[in-house]
């Protein structure tokens, strides 16, 4: 009994060499660590690429609560096999081989929507909302994106290219300007390019499936939507036009908000709300369809009889660009709900 106790604390004290998700190298269950100077670790415990004739990774020594630990000056590569060696004098070496997998680069990131979703559009369409179903890379933005004629021709630079690409927090929502130099008429890309779209024309914007996402991965496909284009709509918002539908008291239906024409789809979602007769917030969840012409309002409860309002913050866009009250003015460009002083108008409506 005594000698089979012996052979399990023997086994149990044999130096072991693991690697961490780090990339650093450890040598475990070495009392003697302390007793060597670090260049002497560098002689007993060494990592090479486990190939012929190939000499030992540079890197740094430390001991880290009873762990000798090797960190590489450059980063262990997946794919490449390495050899581990511990060996102090006088006993045998160990030796340990690692190898790290190359990662899955299978493509599994895919555009999942874009927005407008008509398929129609006006000569002055103002920007697109891109939106992916994992996070993506950033810096390559324009290189991927391209505009086609009905002819397949590519659109000469139709799209504002900014120093910073306009991205989500979560890295999953691109937007995407137009030019506003040749929208605008008059001005110099205006005379020398003409507009990006033209009316009675067709196009197809595309993206590459050669655009990496956050792991360096490609697209699963090519994106393609295609649309026609109509006249330039060049004139403000008149909230007077919008129809409001109201449910009916003691029903959790969603009120409706209905616009003859598609508006701005992320301004939708924040710009418009539901107060009660007392001004308070009424909780809830926003859904847009019909191509971007209507909003509709869940209430998280039901609803009561009473007045209530919508309220709609001035810098609700149509695809133009075009505010209520004021259209669209591209002489100087900045972002639309940050250039026009944040005022609210409210729409009353009445729930029996």
């Amino acid at each position: 009994m005594k000698t089979l106790l012996l052979i399990l604390f023997l086994a149990q004290s044999q130096p072991a060499i693991t690697l961490d998700p780090a990339g650093t190298f450890r040598v475990t269950a070495w009392a003697d660590a302390e007793k060597f100077t670090p260049q002497q670790w560098g002689q007993i415990f060494s990592i090479q690429v486990d190939l012929a004739d190939v000499p030992p990774l540079l890197g740094s020594y430390h001991l880290e609560q009873g762990a000798l630990v090797f960190v590489p000056q450059y980063p262990v590569q997946a794919g490449v096999p390495y050899r581990a060696t511990f060996k102090v004098p006088g006993r045998d070496a160990v030796v340990q081989r690692f190898a790290i997998p190359k990662p899955d680069m299978t493509p599994t990131t895919i555009v999942e929507r874009m927005y407008p979703s008509a398929s129609v559009l006006p000569e002055n369409q103002l920007k697109f909302y891109i939106y992916f179903s994992a996070p993506m890379s950033r810096g390559e933005a324009y290189s991927r994106v391209h505009l086609l004629d009905e002819n397949g021709k590519e659109v000469e630079r139709p799209f504002l290219t900014l120093t910073e690409e306009l991205w989500d927090p979560q890295g999953v929502r691109f937007t995407l300007f137009f030019d506003p130099g040749r929208v605008k008429r008059g001005l110099v890309p205006h005379n020398e390019l003409g507009t990006p779209l033209n009316d009675g024309h067709r196009y197809t914007f595309v993206i590459d499936h050669d655009w990496l996402d956050a792991e360096g991965k490609t697209l699963k496909a090519d994106f393609k939507k295609s649309f026609n284009v109509v006249a330039a709509d060049r004139k403000a918002l008149d909230e007077g036009r919008w129809k409001i539908v109201a449910p009916k008291a003691g029903t959790a239906d969603a009120v409706a908000v209905e616009f003859p024409e598609p508006m701005d789809y992320a301004l939708l979602q924040r710009q418009l709300g539901i107060l009660d007769a007392s001004g308070n917030v009424v909780e809830g969840r926003v859904e847009i369809d019909r191509d971007e012409t209507r909003w509709r309002f869940i209430p998280r409860t039901l609803w009561k009889a009473g007045s209530y309002k919508v309220q709609v913050g001035t810098v609700v866009a149509d695809l133009a660009g075009n505010m209520v009250d004021h259209p669209f003015d591209v002489d100087v460009f900045e972002k639309v709900d940050e250039r026009i002083i944040r005022e609210t108008k409210d729409l009353p409506f009445t729930i029996k």
